[in-house]
């Protein structure tokens, strides 16, 4: 899962940023509504965590233009107002959950989860090839009747893979997608951590699913 976090704080949106990315998520940050709404124009991230007070352009201001262009990516509000009132307004605005600063990192978590679900839900409840079979709601994995433990990593990549199945997914466009647009691409680590699922879901057992498509990346596929 891709999200983009757009926040003018330096600190809070490192915090973020960090506890988000060791939860498995890739996440790219914007320091300004429009940047912000630029890139959540581009309609590639699973949800949007966006504050109200922010620089260029106002977190409400970005929402109205995100609803207006139907981008139906959910917004989870951050702000430190606290009034009802403000809340019933950015809800209205098209929010989808609202959170108030200060917040402990393990409710954002939460919330980030629970609205994942419902669009995973909405989506596709469950991800098929051959007997392999992923559950993004319930973030499982079975081959066959074994349950599979993965990181969070692994399973975002994964689920990547799966939702791509048959398509030559280059090294770019798995850093891009499961790490984040500064991830160095040339590193071995994508490498490192394609092995550690072959190793979870393929070895022993048969068809295999994970092909290395040799000088440009992976596949996933029946044999």
């Amino acid at each position: 899962m891709r999200l983009l976090v757009v926040e003018d704080e330096k600190k809070v949106a490192r915090f973020v940023k960090k506890g988000l990315e060791e939860e498995g998520y890739a996440v790219d940050v914007a320091a300004d509504g429009k940047t912000g709404l630029d890139l959540a124009l581009d309609r590639v991230h699973d949800l949007i965590i966006l504050d109200i007070q922010l620089p260029k352009m106002d977190g409400l201001g970005v929402l109205n233009a995100l609803r207006r262009e139907k981008v139906p990516i959910p917004v989870l509000l951050l702000t430190v107002r606290a009034t009802i009132e403000d809340k019933v307004l950015g809800l209205d605005a098209g929010a989808d959950d609202y959170l108030t600063k200060p917040f402990a990192f393990q409710e954002l978590v939460a919330r980030v989860r629970a609205l994942l679900r419902r669009r995973t839900e909405d989506k596709q409840p469950v991800l098929q090839i051959a007997d392999l079979s992923l559950d993004p709601a319930r973030r499982t994995v079975f081959r066959g009747d074994q349950k599979i433990d993965l990181t969070a990593r692994e399973f975002t990549l994964l689920d990547y893979f799966m939702r791509n199945e048959g398509r030559v997914l280059t090294r770019t466009m798995i850093s891009e997608h499961v790490w984040d647009y500064d991830f160095d691409s040339e590193t071995n680590v994508i490498d490192v951590y394609v092995n550690y699922l072959r190793k979870k879901i393929d070895s022993g057992r048969d068809p295999k699913l994970i092909h290395t498509v040799r000088g440009v990346g992976y596949m996933m596929k029946m044999e």
